[in-house]
């Protein structure tokens, strides 16, 4: 096991990232995506990538813009206020140019979680009664092409238990390993020990069920700080391949305790987002005609918007900010 696991994100993501991969990202709608991670991958031109998202929106929506993705399974795909249903994602779903299968929230949860315990399924009653169960993305015929799908999207079976708890019948899901996960999160070290502060949506599960795990995180922090209160710790260091420090990773979508949700960044994007053309120009200007993460955040305003936008330390986000 490594003890220095620090990288670069060109590097990590060269690593780990190939074209075909099962990929999922972290984070919930607006919150802690890793977008520094997402526009790496677009500016590598990764291409024909399985997704897996729990409520992903800013870093699915890009991903999938950027033409990196080929399929996609998802419980929700929004960004707030600023799209309710994330907009290159919906172009793309209705066109045809992306494959998608819709699970439950609870269900994509169960999906990861059933990955990090290392079983083929695990059982619910979510999406009993509705479509979720009869509609499937996935023929069986393209399931049966690739190895690392399984072969339904879920079962529907009687319950075994003889209608234990007065329930007659429970859906199977299948676990979901990937064959990279990415996160972002506010403090690691160096072996890839890390903490969540604030809400962990599915990132924990999504993190333990990859075969790769790669963490971009704010500060990179003496593991004796870790240590101090290892109960906030929630990323062992044993699921982490690589660490890569980028300071405001997760902009312009919000990390609790860091920063706010960018509402100038995010309007504008749904501006570009809209229009065919007007998109290529946004990847053009602000992923592929830039190097970095910095060099993005100094197209949107640099550090006089990052300072508009930073956290109160009590409250964990930004307080008077202008939200219109």
């Amino acid at each position: 096991m490594k003890q220095d696991k620090v990288m670069t994100l060109r590097d990590a993501i060269r690593e780990y990232v190939k074209d075909g991969s099962h990929i999922s990202i972290g984070g919930f709608t607006i919150n802690r995506n890793p977008m520094a991670a997402v526009h790496e991958i677009i500016r590598q031109k990764i291409r024909n990538l399985y997704l897996f998202a729990h409520s992903n929106g800013q870093g699915a929506d890009e991903l999938i813009g950027g033409g990196c993705v080929s399929r996609l399974d998802i419980a929700y795909g929004g960004s707030g206020k600023y799209a309710a249903t994330c907009i290159r994602f919906r172009k793309a779903a209705q066109e045809g140019t992306i494959q998608v299968e819709d699970y439950s929230n609870f269900q994509m949860t169960l999906r990861f979680m059933a990955g990090a315990m290392g079983v083929p399924f695990l059982p619910t009653r979510s999406s009993l009664g509705t479509d979720i169960v009869n509609i499937w993305g996935f023929p069986e015929e393209t399931r049966a092409q690739d190895p690392k799908m399984p072969n339904k999207k879920m079962v529907v079976m009687d319950n075994p238990f003889d209608g234990w708890m007065d329930t007659a019948k429970v859906v199977l899901v299948p676990a979901i390993q990937t064959d990279v996960t990415i996160l972002h999160v506010q403090k690691a070290d160096r072996q890839g020990t890390a903490r969540i502060q604030g809400l962990t949506f599915a990132d924990v599960e999504q993190g333990k069920s990859a075969k790769h795990l790669i963490l971009t995180c704010e500060e990179l922090v003496d593991t004796l700080e870790l240590r101090r209160n290892p109960d906030m710790n929630n990323i062992p260091f044993i699921h982490v391949d690589a660490v890569v420090p980028v300071l405001h990773g997760a902009y312009p979508t919000a990390c609790y305790g860091y920063y706010d949700t960018d509402s100038t960044c995010m309007w504008n994007y749904a501006k570009y987002a809209k229009d065919d053309l007007m998109y290529e120009e946004y990847l053009q200007k602000f992923i592929h005609g830039v190097k970095d993460h910095v060099e993005f955040i100094a197209l949107n305003g640099g550090q006089a918007q990052m300072d508009k936008i930073r956290a109160n330390p009590e409250r964990g986000y930004a307080v008077n900010l202008a939200r219109g």
